[in-house]
């Protein structure tokens, strides 16, 4: 018993080692001086992923009337309206390209973006986020695992051996579950915590300039301002949650609608037929390191979880559910199907699609 005693005490320390070196190496800040965020987009990204860059671009249209909301989950442009950023741009465009005017289509597609998903490989750049690629989704199952194989060590087995121990010894001696219920609850925690931490790709140096910006932006309450600093939590006009909540549910829709029209119209894929997802973030700088499809609607690349984004990674290995587009420009328009090209995502280069642009997300968070 002494002997299984230190080799879970070993075993434990070393995960719990492991797990909090590799978190650590994750999130590894660029060096120099620290880097902050140069607008709200960037910002909203960090808060939320390319979704959030949309919905703030989105409350800015709504609420000064450059979109108008003609119905539930209906949108219209106003005629002669500008964007002022990247984000408004790419709703316009994205509203050419899908004139049904349905928001949740409207929102996919801006998502979609190349420029849109550029913004994430700059702030990846500068260390103030993870990309995909970057473990955290392998550390978040380490730490799940090491919290339940703990637990299951210090209850049912444990117990089992404390209760066969004092058995044995006729009531003699420090009982099994005494020697190991430390390092079985430090397991526990350990993992909890690290698993926890993973979730969210914002590094140390981002979550310091996300207050920064918070703090400079202190007194502002406009709506778009509160929505890309906070995400929609921050958005408290009843009228625009009314129309933007329903459409980020609409998201995983559009995705799957999406992804039906590219295998439909003949499209190859190179994904297993993963349970469909709206694109997170597939950053340019790491396209061949995760499972995750990009725009054309298998899984989401990349993760958040209040961050860049929740579960998914790098666009485009042999799992990825779409090929590349002709120019490599990152993510397609609203039907996100795919051109001809000789390459397909997963390519070993800078560009997320094997071309030579260094747009982050493959045609298709």
């Amino acid at each position: 018993m002494n002997l299984l005693a230190v080799a879970i005490w070993i075993a434990v320390l070393l995960s719990s080692v492991l797990l909090m070196v590799g978190l650590r190496r994750s999130r590894s800040s660029s060096a120099g001086p620290a880097p902050a965020l140069h607008d709200l987009s960037e910002a909203a990204f960090v808060v939320g992923g390319p979704g959030t860059v949309v919905d703030a671009a989105l409350v800015s249209m709504l609420g000064d009337g450059r979109l108008v909301a003609g119905g539930p989950g209906i949108v219209q442009v106003r005629p002669g309206a500008r964007a002022t950023d990247t984000a408004e741009r790419a709703v316009l465009q994205a509203h050419q390209g899908a004139p049904s005017g349905w928001l949740y289509q409207l929102r996919y597609a801006a998502m979609c973006d190349p420029a849109v998903q550029e913004i994430g490989d700059g702030l990846a750049d500068r260390g103030l986020i993870s990309p995909p690629g970057s473990g955290l989704r392998r550390l978040r199952r380490w730490g799940l695992i090491q919290a339940v194989v703990c637990a299951l060590l210090l209850f049912p087995v444990s117990l089992v051996l404390t209760v066969v121990s004092l058995a044995l010894d006729s009531g003699s001696g420090v009982p099994f579950i005494a020697k190991v219920v430390v390092v079985l609850v430090g397991g526990i925690v350990v993992g909890l915590i690290c698993a926890s931490r993973a979730k969210s790709r914002v590094t140390g140096a981002g979550a310091r300039a996300l207050r920064a910006i918070r703090s400079a932006h202190l007194n502002d309450r406009t709506p778009h301002v509160q929505t890309a600093l906070f995400g929609l939590r921050g958005l408290r006009d009843p009228h625009l949650r009314r129309q933007l909540v329903p459409a980020v549910r609409g998201t995983r829709l559009a995705a799957a609608q999406s992804h039906t029209r590219f295998h439909g119209t003949g499209g190859s894929s190179h994904g297993s037929g993963a349970e469909v997802l709206p694109i997170v973030w597939c950053a340019g700088s790491d396209g061949g390191a995760g499972g995750g499809s990009s725009c054309g609607g298998g899984s989401g690349c990349g993760s958040s979880g209040g961050s860049c984004g929740s579960s998914g990674s790098g666009c485009g290995s042999s799992g990825s559910g779409s090929s590349c587009s002709s120019g490599g420009s990152g993510c397609a328009s609203s039907s996100s199907s795919c051109s001809s090209s000789s390459s397909s995502c997963g390519s070993s280069s800078s560009s997320s699609c094997g071309s030579s642009s260094s747009s982050s997300c493959g045609s298709s968070s």
